[in-house]
């Protein structure tokens, strides 16, 4: 019954969210290699938070179904109109602005104003049609 609630949930939140703006903006920003970082990509396609299919040897994007697949899961870690309650957008921002406290990836992006962030924010509002 908690699973079936979770599903629906989930379910309707992917409904909501828009792939292809998903697709053409927001997982490029995900696969991005940031200097003394890794590509989110990296640890999330084989960690236990896996959001990401895991590419071929030499593959450099993803396909269609691979991006659905993709969607799907990082469209979990979204509360759709929330960018600042989404673990998505919360986690790899830094605490001092207004992200969560730990991530074992560190902390992506040091401010709500960065241009990478602020595209994430504006798909989990729907402002990126």
């Amino acid at each position: 019954m908690i699973l079936a609630s979770f599903a629906l949930a989930a379910a309707l939140q992917t409904a909501q969210l828009d792939f292809d703006v998903y697709r053409t903006r927001v997982e490029p920003i995900l696969m991005k290699k940031r200097p003394g970082m890794v590509a989110c990509y990296k640890c999330h396609s084989v960690n236990n938070v896996r959001l990401f299919q895991r590419m071929a040897p030499g593959q450099t994007a993803f396909t269609e179904a691979e991006s659905r697949k993709n969607f799907e899961a990082v469209s979990a870690f979204v509360r759709r109109g929330e960018p600042l309650k989404s673990p998505l957008l919360i986690h790899p921002l830094a605490e001092g602005a207004g992200g969560d406290q730990f991530h074992s990836g560190g902390k992506q992006w040091n401010s709500q104003k960065d241009s990478e962030w602020r595209t994430l924010a504006d798909w989990v509002s729907g402002k990126s049609h």
